[in-house]
């Protein structure tokens, strides 16, 4: 069927008639054509749109069109839930197509019965912690009513909680078929309901642990799809490095052990030498924690310590051990899946052991949350293009930021499709009027000690011109913490309210920026992207240094490494492209709707002092650049002014003075939550 996507989007069409408030964009016809030729000739399409162009509306109105399956991914459950309960019924109402949808997430998201029921039964692996037995209870009373089983629906229940491990599965500890639950398995209906939807809405690590493991408990996902769309697909290559390597962790052990006493005192079994076998594994445990080097980052292998290496292979044999005494024992389903994790334990940890140098990297990772051990190849575009290729169907990636000006090379690479056809979509906002580049002059280089001190006396005329309505963006912890310090010096009591990342979860967060509407946040990562803060709210963005990955990660190390390998050039294949990308990223938190306006800061000298600085301002919106504070103050202090002279004097609930209300600068920054 050929559809004329410009009738369909058209001032005329079903959507301008259906939406309330809807305008027609021409880059979003564009794209939709262009996503509809690639479902309809079942072939791979990589489409950068650019901020505004209604990207989600472009890929979701084809394939409702479409009339095929479609499995669609995104990077976050913000996203996915929203596409799910609002953009997909939505669409589907207004082009008059009765559609089934339905929204699949990690097994880890779902309750399972069997384990709170064993967890209930056993209040003696609750430990001390506070107020985990009343807890407990309520999850208990919840899981007596709720039909889907999602543990979303406790909206109070904390992310970080110890709970979480106790009322869910994972693909090792679950008894499948021989769990007394599995009739009532929240996991299976889960399954079921997409199996029977024509719209399924993932996340990029449910579908890329379908495809590298058929894991999850979902079987494999592809076969009955026709389409896949991977929405924020810059996300993909480096959770797919994740998935295609290999990982062993502490945490898993303790599940086990924990476990392992659950089932035998359900079973009503007691074993001395189970007890015994159980007492070793803790024991060596306690060896590999005691003998690690150092607190919490990432450490490659060959930097660790004998005494910590030599106590692996004695793990491994604690758990071949309990394993044996585990599969004597034939007490019941939930033992012999006992037995057959901790037999897979240690194999997985003898072949973390064994991996050949030359294949990939190893390394440890220490958290709060204990140590895990990680294996990652130095290239995983080959084993992505083998599983795209694998699947007859059609393959969408988009996001804001995949391309280097017009040039998709480095992200069709890195996913293994250098062939597919590519569309860039520029924004249609007009970044000429709506904003301004500002590159302050007669800044130190990022490393001296000043650095922190200039960037903010850089931004400080752009700060008190807005009365605040900004975010300071770091690219890295320290550069955080020296941030919020020079901010403190130079106003020690801002007129403005200042947040920092760390003080409350991100949602929080960002829920507090908007409705403050004049707060400075200071942050790094995490807020570089996937954050959409629209209207005077937020009128400045700046970022200190050229957001360059650290060169001590491991995970880059052995990104790099394959590089070299293969003959290529590191910096100029990867680590360029991806600071480009990310630097994209973080400049597109600006301007987010048609209104919006403001200025950009960009504190890091080398866009100017050196030869690549040229990639980075090529890759920026078309916005005019300036040197002078005094150039952007105006720019926003005029801007501000018609805005508010548009909206009418006096609206309830403005000021007429910029930075009311006053804040409070806290007194040092801490860990992203």
């Amino acid at each position: 069927m050929n559809t004329d996507y410009k009738d369909v989007f058209g001032a005329a069409g079903p959507l301008a008639r259906a939406l309330p408030g809807y305008a027609y964009r021409p880059e979003q016809a564009a794209m939709a054509a262009a996503v509809g030729h690639a479902l309809a000739n079942t072939e791979p399409l990589i489409v950068e749109a650019g901020t505004g162009t209604g990207k989600t509306f472009a890929y979701l109105v084809p394939a409702l069109l479409s009339g095929r399956s479609v499995i669609i991914s995104t990077g976050t459950r913000t996203l996915q839930d929203q596409l799910f309960r609002r953009d997909v019924p939505m669409l589907a109402k207004a082009l008059g197509l009765p559609v089934k949808v339905a929204l699949l997430k990690g097994r880890a998201n779902y309750l399972c019965r069997h384990r709170l029921e064993l967890t209930m039964q056993q209040p003696s692996l609750l430990g001390g912690e506070r107020g985990l037995a009343r807890l407990l209870a309520r999850i208990s009373r919840w899981a007596a009513t709720t039909q889907a089983g999602d543990l979303a629906e406790l909206t109070d229940l904390p992310e970080q909680s110890s709970v979480w491990p106790m009322i869910t599965s994972t693909r090792e500890n679950c008894l499948g078929q021989e769990c007394p639950q599995f009739n009532r398995c929240h996991v299976i209906d889960a399954r079921r309901g997409a199996q029977a939807a024509e719209i399924v809405v993932v996340n990029h690590h449910l579908l890329l642990a379908d495809l590298a493991l058929k894991d999850e408990g979902f079987g494999d996902l592809l076969p009955g799809a026709q389409a896949v769309i991977l929405d924020e697909a810059h996300q993909v290559p480096d959770i797919a490095a994740q998935f295609f390597g290999q990982v062993w962790s502490v945490r898993q052990v303790q599940i086990l052990t924990r476990d392992v006493t659950a089932e035998l005192a359900a079973a009503v079994v007691r074993s001395d030498a189970i007890i015994g076998e159980l007492s070793i594994v803790e024991a060596r445990l306690d060896d590999l924690r005691a003998r690690f080097p150092g607190g919490a980052g990432r450490y490659e292998w060959p930097g660790l310590p004998e005494a910590f290496l030599d106590v692996l292979p004695e793990l491994e044999t604690a758990l071949g051990d309990l394993a044996k005494e585990l599969d004597g024992l034939g007490a019941g389903a939930g033992i012999a899946n006992c037995a057959k994790r901790a037999k897979s334990l240690a194999a997985s940890l003898g072949a973390l052991g064994s991996v050949p140098e030359e294949s990939g990297l190893k390394w440890v990772e220490a958290a709060a949350s204990g140590l895990s051990l990680h294996f990652t190849p130095f290239e995983i575009a080959d084993r992505l293009r083998a599983y795209v290729e694998a699947r007859r169907c059609a393959w969408v990636f988009t996001s804001a930021t995949l391309a280097i000006g017009d040039d998709f090379a480095h992200f069709a690479a890195r996913i293994g499709l250098p062939e597919a056809r590519t569309l860039h979509i520029d924004s249609p906002f007009d970044y000429p009027t709506q904003a301004r580049i500002y590159l302050p002059r007669n800044m130190p280089e990022p490393q001296h000690p000043s650095f922190a001190a200039k960037f903010i006396e850089a931004c400080a005329p752009m700060l008190e011109a807005s009365g605040g309505s900004a975010f300071i963006l770091y690219t890295s912890y320290r550069g955080l913490a020296d941030g919020v310090a020079a901010l403190k010096a130079r106003f020690p009591n801002p007129p403005f309210p200042v947040l920092v990342q760390g003080q409350a979860p991100r949602e929080a967060l960002l829920n507090q920026f908007r409705e403050l509407g004049n707060a400075v946040l200071l942050a790094t990562g995490s807020f570089w992207e996937g954050v959409d803060v629209k209207g005077e709210a937020l009128s400045i963005v700046a970022i200190d240094k050229l957001p360059f990955a650290s060169p001590d990660d491991p995970l880059l190390k052995a990104r790099l490494e394959g590089i070299r390998r293969r003959g290529g050039n590191p910096f100029s294949e990867y680590q360029l492209p991806q600071a480009v990308l990310a630097l994209k990223q973080g400049v597109g938190r600006l301007i987010r709707d048609f209104d919006d306006f403001g200025v950009i800061v960009l504190g890091d000298p080398r866009l100017k002092t050196k030869s690549y600085g040229k990639v980075f301002l090529k890759a920026l919106p078309p916005s005019p650049v300036i040197t002078e504070a005094s150039a952007g103050a105006e720019f926003l202090v005029e801007r501000l002014s018609r805005s508010r002279a548009a909206r009418g004097a006096g609206t309830a609930g403005e000021s007429d003075v910029p930075g009311a209300p006053i804040g409070t600068m806290p007194a040092s920054a801490t860990s992203v939550t």
